[in-house]
């Protein structure tokens, strides 16, 4: 079903002045960070057609996180009263002042009213427009880039709009947005987006040999179910399954085998055997099984086997994302379970997210999916990227979407990294907050670092501990990823514990290491274990590390609390952050007082008393949540 529809763009004119000549464009956007290993290569070519969409400002904006914390904070009188897809789009939906206002510049600039078309949330304008046109209308050029591996893409360094426009329109696409990873077998075709195989992303695994069946009393060498509900005591089994939905988000071509999830039921949850996840194919997905091996089915294994065995018998909801010629990026899945976020072949940028209609040989014919799914009551998303390779509003319009989630009832978990301080594959920044070799500057993940998802760091049985002492921060394998973002504010949830946390740990960082301002988003909000994990991969059991592995966890116990909500006819529990850094919840939580998350030449933060950029206020205990969350409304 497709909600967005398009409408074209014959509208009443409000007369804001005389067209602007070029000599009074302002630059709007540009690029935020020049990629490492790409090469400019030529001009592109300047009759090729360009998909152009302006991302149209949004009204009401300022009022976001007041609306979302009158929801979601648990000393608010409206706590639960979530909002419905269609209040979003009537609270936000840009003005007709703003869709007037730009379809004037695009008309006086020589473009035809026919040939713009209006997206069915009024958020976006769509026209297309041959590159020649694009560099003159943007006073722009794009070029095209290369990598070793064969890749090629395009964009522009910078691009200007009208300064009397310029507060009506928050992005405009393809322009500077860039994908800084190169995508595998790219000489042959493009393929896989977040989900492309890669040792820098995903879950890391070990060579160390597994027992099959691990005991309690070796929780510090082999993570099992088990060894989970004894450090975060889940002991609730669900009840009101029907009413409950929790969604693990993939990227295509990840993908699980139904075997490694039998080899893993069989040996720590035999009634779920023969079992499998509700799934639902996002842009042409499909669960691929012709390549098999780690870095194909790692993460997706991870993910299922143990969501699955945590919640059992509550259904898990598969929101695989993206065909094999494309993939897809975070704005592809938002499509799907939100049709306010759609425009013209979605809201999507093609450097960063794949277009559907996807017109690669072999590629997904049919239209992008959009709203074909209820957001799910919780969701896990186990992939991220550095927030240095993504503009500021590209980042914002993004995290607003998480937001406008949150209004409507939906907590979204993402992990916040596996590489301490420092950004995908340990790349850190220079002064100027650029990704380079040998770097010493702290990097960012994003979403992570976006206040309206709920990040999860990792932690771990520290060696020769039992499930009966204190968790530590990850420095097995991997280093909790945390810090402070570059881009976003800090959130009033969450100012007190920050400050409280630069008041009385303030970090021994003098040379501009991090974003010390005292007025940044710092995050993760919370962490799970991250060490040691059993899983069944390729037929055979392997050890793996991630807050890959700690995003699911946190997502089911958060999901066994909404249960037990719904099934006294109450709602979930929605936008989880205020919820986490209330003090009515302080003790609901195991504080993390050990570790660090090393990374770009330093021995980054350090876990403390309290929320620290480590392990954010540390791991959570569900019967203690159980008590509280079914005394809030």
């Amino acid at each position: 079903m497709r909600l967005a529809v398009l409408v074209p763009l014959f509208l009443a004119k409000f007369v804001l002045g005389a067209p602007s000549s070029r000599t009074n464009h302002v630059i709007h956007e540009k690029r935020a960070a020049e990629p490492l290993d790409w090469t400019q290569a030529r001009r592109l070519e300047s009759h090729k057609v360009l998909n152009m969409r302006v991302g149209l400002a949004q009204q009401n904006m300022h009022r976001l996180e007041e609306m979302l914390l009158e929801v979601s904070h648990p000393e608010s009188t409206k706590y639960g009263q979530h909002y419905t897809a269609a209040d979003i789009v009537e609270t936000f939906s840009p003005s007709a002042e703003t869709i007037s206002a730009v379809t004037d510049w695009l008309v006086d600039a020589g473009f035809s009213r026919d040939r713009l078309r209006l997206s069915g949330n009024k958020g976006w304008i769509q026209l297309n427009a041959t590159t020649a046109e694009v560099e003159e209308l943007l006073d722009t050029e794009y070029h095209v880039y290369s990598h070793p591996s064969g890749d090629e893409q395009f964009g522009c360094p910078s691009y200007s709009v009208p300064a009397h426009v310029r507060g009506h329109i928050d992005l405009i696409k393809p322009t500077v947005h860039f994908n800084h990873r190169p995508t595998p077998n790219a000489i042959q075709k493009r393929t896989g987006g977040l989900g492309a195989p890669s040792v820098i992303m995903g879950p890391k695994k070990s060579n160390k040999a597994v027992k099959i069946t691990p005991a309690l009393e070796a929780c510090d060498q082999f993570i099992t179910p088990d060894c989970l509900r004894a450090l975060y005591s889940i002991n609730y089994k669900p009840i009101a399954t029907k009413k409950n939905t929790y969604g693990i988000v993939e990227f295509t071509p990840q993908s699980f085998l139904a075997g490694d999830l039998d080899l893993f039921f069989r040996n720590f949850s035999p009634s779920l055997v023969g079992v499998r996840p509700k799934t639902v194919l996002i842009d042409g997905a499909v669960v691929q099984t012709t390549n098999q091996s780690f870095d194909f089915n790692g993460e997706s294994d991870l993910d299922l086997q143990y969501a699955m065995a945590l919640t059992n018998p509550q259904p898990i909801t598969l929101l695989q994302t993206g065909d094999l010629e494309e993939g897809a990026g975070f704005d592809n899945w938002l499509d799907a379970v939100d049709a306010s976020f759609c425009s013209f072949e979605g809201g999507d940028d093609p450097e960063q997210d794949g277009i559907y209609p996807d017109t690669l040989p072999g590629g997904f014919k049919g239209p992008e999916s959009c709203g074909i799914v209820t957001p799910p009551h919780t969701v896990s998303v186990s992939y991220l990227q550095d927030e240095s390779s993504v503009t500021p509003a590209f980042a914002n319009r993004q995290c607003s979407e998480y937001a406008k989630l949150g209004l409507m009832g939906t907590t979204v978990f993402h992990s916040s990294g596996d590489n301490g301080v420092a950004g995908n594959g340990g790349v850190c920044l220079n002064a100027n907050n650029q990704p380079v070799r040998n770097g010493t500057v702290f990097n960012p993940g994003f979403p992570a670092s976006c206040p309206f998802v709920t990040a999860v760091g990792a932690t771990q049985v520290n060696p020769g501990s039992t499930v009966n002492d204190p968790e530590g921060a990850c420095e097995q394998v991997i280093f909790s990823g945390g810090g402070f973002s570059n881009i976003f504010s800090m959130p009033s949830f969450q100012e007190n514990a920050v400050k409280t946390f630069l008041r009385d740990h303030p970090p021994p960082f003098t040379n501009g290491q991090f974003n010390s301002s005292g007025r940044s988003r710092g995050f993760p909000d919370i962490s799970a274990n991250g060490a040691n994990y059993v899983i069944g991969i390729d037929g055979d059991f392997e050890l793996v590390f991630g807050t890959s592995a700690s995003s699911p966890v946190v997502g089911s116990i958060f999901t066994l609390v909404n249960d037990a909500r719904l099934a006294i006819g109450k709602r979930p529990v929605g936008f989880l952050n205020p919820m986490i850094y209330s003090p009515l919840f302080a003790g609901a939580f195991n504080d993390i007082t050990m570790g660090g998350n090393q990374g770009c030449g330093t021995p980054g933060f350090t876990a403390t008393k309290g929320w620290d950029p480590v392990t954010g206020v540390g791991t959570p205990n569900l019967t203690k949540l159980l008590i509280l969350a079914l005394i809030l409304p």
